[in-house]
């Protein structure tokens, strides 16, 4: 995919701007909002911009593409970017905002790096960056017509469900009337509100219900900060929105859905607000008939904090071979186990296609637990809500 002569170059200098892409990033952002404030206020999270979530994501992804150009020039990285396109798609954004992305970004290169940008390292960078934009632009074009196109709709709150003290669901329909468009279990929705402070900020939430059915169905836990300020999008939906109140909702992103043949065994894994998905998955599995070996394991804090609970047991038990697994950190129950989810002494079946969702060491735990029970790397998927600091850690 790369050039001889850029690969050459940009082997030579991954090290100088791995080790400097933190910085990079920091002043690509800087220099972005400057330019562009209403991006921040109107589509970057300013909760992960403040965090530094956002630029760890992509500084992560930058380095991870060029390391996979100069090891396998022969093939993308697709997995990688069909997350990040699916991301982009759900906000809307569009071609002509990578050239905008491109111009701050060298700019910050520059900057950082100095004089060691020589004209032939800028070309080579030049070449990485829109290798990158350009796959995202043509993944994204493709999306945008598999969905209709870009754009938010208005969606009436029909029903609010609190779920726990952290956790409330929001069942949906469209608020023209309209056809409600069908989508894969696992996929998330865009949803737009608009701030105290005139901010229109966007957050991606899991669809909960199954797929055709007439409304859509979100559940949001509401981000308590610690040493940060609460979610801005949580806390608003959690305080101030009510049936009869209108959402904007993006069509249905993520590539985190159900794939394999209908025999195929699989483990659906999840923590905390990670069982969202997995309640849309089962739920269709259920609706299917699926009758291979489905495992279900679930880690939280407590019973009581255990969102959806009654439809993650509904669904398990309507399926001929399915087993569910919760752990709890304290107050379990009969039937329940205490402690973190630990797979040990659970079957794994040959062939398992497994799903994960939940916090990253939650996630790496398991993955390291199936990889070590059999479970191929290529089998084992995983959602991440906000960016991807998974890839960007490692």
């Amino acid at each position: 995919m790369l050039t001889e002569q850029s690969a050459a170059t940009v082997r030579a200098t991954l090290p100088a701007v791995g080790a400097a892409i933190g910085e990079i990033t920091e002043r690509f952002y800087a220099r972005l909002f400057d330019a562009h404030p209403d991006l921040l206020r109107n589509l970057f999270n300013r909760g992960n911009q403040a965090s530094g979530a956002q630029k760890q994501a992509l500084a992560g992804s930058i380095a991870a593409f060029a390391a996979h150009l100069l090891d396998h020039p022969d093939r993308r990285p697709d997995a990688m970017l069909g997350r990040i396109a699916h991301k982009h798609a759900s906000l809307g954004v569009a071609p002509e905002q990578y050239d905008v992305v491109h111009e701050h970004l060298f700019a910050a290169i520059d900057e950082v790096l100095g004089e060691a940008v020589t004209p032939e390292v800028a070309a080579a960078w030049d070449e990485v960056y829109w290798l990158m934009a350009n796959a995202l632009i043509a993944i994204e074009k493709r999306l945008y017509e598999e969905s209709g196109g870009p754009g938010l709709r208005a969606w009436e709150v029909v029903e609010r469900v609190e779920e726990t003290p952290d956790v409330v669901t929001f069942r949906l329909r469209p608020a023209d009337g309209g056809p409600v468009a069908g989508f894969r279990a696992g996929q998330y929705v865009s949803v737009g509100v608009t701030l105290s402070d005139g901010a229109r900020q966007i957050r991606q939430y899991s669809l909960t219900g199954a797929p055709g059915e007439a409304v859509r169905q979100i559940s949001v836990k509401h981000v308590r900060g610690e040493a940060t300020p609460d979610g801005e999008v949580s806390h608003h939906l959690h305080a101030r929105v009510r049936p009869g109140d209108v959402l904007e909702l993006s069509e249905p992103y993520g590539d985190l859905v159900l794939a394999g043949a209908p025999d195929t065994p699989l483990l659906l894994a999840s923590a905390g607000i990670g069982v969202t998905p997995m309640i849309a998955m089962l739920a269709d599995l259920a609706a299917g008939g699926h009758g291979a070996p489905v495992t279900v394991v679930h880690g939280d804090r407590s019973p009581a904090d255990h969102a959806l609970r009654a439809d993650h047991t509904a669904y398990t038990e309507k399926l001929p071979d399915a087993s569910a697994h919760f752990f709890y950190e304290r107050d379990a129950e009969p039937g329940t186990r205490t402690g973190l989810v630990d797979l040990t002494g659970i079957a794994v079946h040959p062939g398992t296609r497994a799903y994960l969702c939940g916090p990253l060491p939650f996630m790496r735990a398991i993955r390291t637990q199936l990889i070590e029970k059999g479970v191929s790397p290529a089998d084992i998927h995983y959602e991440v809500f906000g960016p991807d600091l998974w890839l960007a850690q490692g």
